[in-house]
Order: structure tokens, then C-alpha cells, then sequence
């Protein structure tokens, strides 16, 4: 019996080291570096999911498509500098588009995982930094400068990050989100997309929500623009709204910016909401704006370019000060808006403070 019990033990022993043996190899992934003189996007359609693309400081004159999910593009800061090509022939749609680089999904796969970080993006004729359908994007650390239309943009895309990042002198908005630019649809469901501690200044609009909703904007420094925020929404089903912007520092955005198709002109406006709903703006500080604008002041309500009005917003806790023609607007129609908490000197119609 003995000796059966000990044959047993070393039978056991070898099962668990067999075991141990046989667990599965931890899958490996590669970082590719870049140099100048050197293909980012070369570097970028040779990675796997899970792959780093690391980029050297330097110049690029290029246009990056990326199309696989979980690549980390990365640079070492904004000494990473990467503009338009010399070339007159575009080498993938990115460039073709006027973007520098495009992350990109499809309509039935979107693209998953993916971080671009410590880099700038500049001189790109439409935007420094595009994204289509994707999920869990993270931008984090870019520098999107002087570019033609916007500096970082999403649409048509879920559960975003966009942390630390600079958009600076774009032509339009320097951080803009939306469901789609491209057709008249329902507002998507973000699922939870965060928007938090960028630096927004000297756009047309510092930061534009188009057609979104269940999102939060939370401490961010927007100055210098025209407008600081602009959260849109219209006539489509499911109604913009269900956002949240909180914490953030929004001064001083007067520069002067001419009528558009869909928009006024525009100068001295902190945030703007047009035909959302169920929105929260609470504990924000908001100095410093003056304009003549239909849109300015410290926090506006404004129905939206096809007359939807926004309602069951709550304007709570927010402080003001120095804004013209007032510090709280409300020039809507909409029902159940409510200003409560607010520390400001005055508001249109009087009241509201």
C-alpha cells in the first residue's frame, strides 16, 4: 500500500508539472520605430493588433491611415511633427482627404482599440486627426495645429477617449464629434465618451458636440476662440442631449468669426446649447466674453438653425462673471430649462442668477 500510495504522489507531481509545462507562450508584440527619412505609414501596415508604431522626433511629410484595431501610433512629444506631403499624387485617401491621420473603421466592423498619442499634426487642409467608427479610441497628447477645418474629429464612433490634447489656430472647430457629417441622422449613443483636460484655443469653435449624446466634457481650458462650446442638436430622432460638461475653464473667446450656412456669426460665447435635451452644465467658470452675436454671453440657450428647441436642461452650479450681454441666456423656447446655483451679475431675461 505504501508503495502504491507513493507511486501515486510522483504520478501526480508529473501531471502538475506537465501542466506547468504546457501553459501557453504569452503572445508577443513588436515596436517598430521610425526615424526620419523613414515611412510611418510603412511601419504602420507591416504592425499586428497589439503592435507599437513609435515615432522619433522629427519631421514626416506624410498622410497615416491606420485600419488595424488595437495599433499604438506613437511619437515623443510635439518634437513628433507631421505635415502634408511634398508629392503632388496623394498616396492613400488619407492624404487624398486632406487629413494627416485617419483612423478608420467601416460602417459593419468598427475599429477597436486604437491610441494615438504624443505627436502634432499640422498645416493639413482639413483635419490634423480624423476618426470613423471606432471604439475605445484613445487620443492622448496630440498637438493639432493650424489646420484647415478641425483640428482632431470623430464621427460615427463609440466609447472615446480624448485626454490632454492641444488644438490650436484651426480653422474650424479644434476639437469636433459628431454622428456623422456626411447624411441627416438620430443622435448616436457615445456610450460613455470622455472628452477631458485638452487645451482648445484660437478655433472658430473651441469644442463642437454635434449630435451625440451620453458624453462628458470635464476640465478642460477653452480660450481664444470664438466660441468655447457649441452643443448641437435638431430635428433627427433620437434628439441630441443627455450630455455633461462640468469643471472647465472656459475665458475670454472673442475672436470674431463671420456667418456661415448654418451658423451666425459668431464672438464672445462660453457655451452655447442649440435644440439638445437633458443636458447637465454645472461647476464650470466663465469669464470674460463680450460680442453682439444672437449666441453671445457666459452660458446660451439658443433654439437650433432649424428652430428645434432644447429642453430639461439643468445650468447648476456654474460660476460667471463679465460676460456680455449677460452671463446666462436663454433666448430659446423650449419647457423645463433650469438655471439653479449659479453665482453670475446678470442674466437675459432677468432672473436667472
Amino acid at each position: 500500500m505504501k508503495k502504491c500510495h507513493i507511486a501515486y504522489l510522483a504520478c501526480t507531481a508529473a501531471v502538475v508539472t506537465a501542466g506547468i509545462g504546457a501553459a501557453p507562450p504569452v503572445s508577443s508584440h513588436t515596436t517598430r520605430v521610425v526615424h526620419p527619412g523613414q515611412s510611418i505609414q510603412k511601419a504602420v501596415d507591416a504592425s499586428k493588433p497589439g503592435d507599437t508604431v513609435l515615432v522619433a522626433p522629427g519631421t514626416y511629410r506624410e498622410s497615416v491611415k491606420v485600419t488595424t484595431s488595437g495599433l499604438t501610433l506613437r511619437g515623443v512629444g510635439r518634437q513628433t511633427v507631421i505635415q502634408p506631403s511634398t508629392l503632388k499624387k496623394a498616396v492613400n485617401s488619407c492624404a487624398a482627404a486632406g487629413n494627416g491621420i485617419c483612423v478608420e473603421g467601416t460602417k459593419d466592423r468598427r475599429l477597436k482599440d486604437v491610441t494615438v498619442a504624443s505627436l502634432t499634426v499640422t498645416g493639413f487642409t482639413k483635419t490634423g486627426l480624423t476618426a470613423t467608427s471606432t471604439d475605445r479610441l484613445t487620443v492622448r497628447n496630440v498637438t493639432a495645429v493650424k489646420n484647415g477645418v478641425w483640428g482632431i474629429a470623430q464621427e460615427r464612433s463609440v466609447r472615446g477617449v480624448f485626454r490632454a490634447n492641444t488644438a490650436r489656430d484651426n480653422g474650424d472647430a479644434g476639437l469636433f464629434l459628431a454622428n456623422t457629417v456626411k447624411a441627416e441622422e438620430g443622435a448616436v449613443d457615445t456610450r460613455g465618451t470622455v472628452v477631458e483636460r485638452n487645451r482648445l484655443e484660437g478655433n472658430r469653435i473651441g469644442l463642437t458636440v454635434r449630435r451625440l449624446r451620453n458624453l462628458t466634457v470635464a476640465h478642460n481650458h477653452l480660450t481664444r476662440n470664438c466660441a468655447g462650446v457649441f452643443l448641437v442638436g435638431d430635428e433627427n430622432k433620437p434628439k441630441a442631449g443627455a450630455l455633461t460638461v462640468r469643471d472647465n475653464r472656459i475665458e475670454r473667446n472673442n475672436k470674431s468669426c463671420p456667418k456661415t450656412a448654418r451658423l451666425d456669426a459668431i464672438q464672445g460665447s462660453g457655451i452655447v446649447l442649440t435644440g439638445v435635451e437633458d443636458t447637465v452644465v454645472t461647476r464650470n467658470t466663465i469669464r470674460d466674453h463680450a460680442g453682439t452675436s444672437p449666441m453671445s454671453g457666459g452660458i446660451v440657450l439658443f433654439k437650433s438653425v432649424v428652430g428645434t428647441p432644447s429642453e430639461r436642461n439643468r445650468i447648476s452650479g456654474n460660476t460667471l462673471s463679465n460676460n456680455s450681454p449677460a452671463d446666462l441666456v436663454d433666448a430659446d423656447t423650449g419647457k423645463n430649462n433650469t438655471f439653479v446655483g449659479n453665482t453670475c451679475g446678470a442674466s437675459r431675461p432677468a432672473g436667472l442668477c
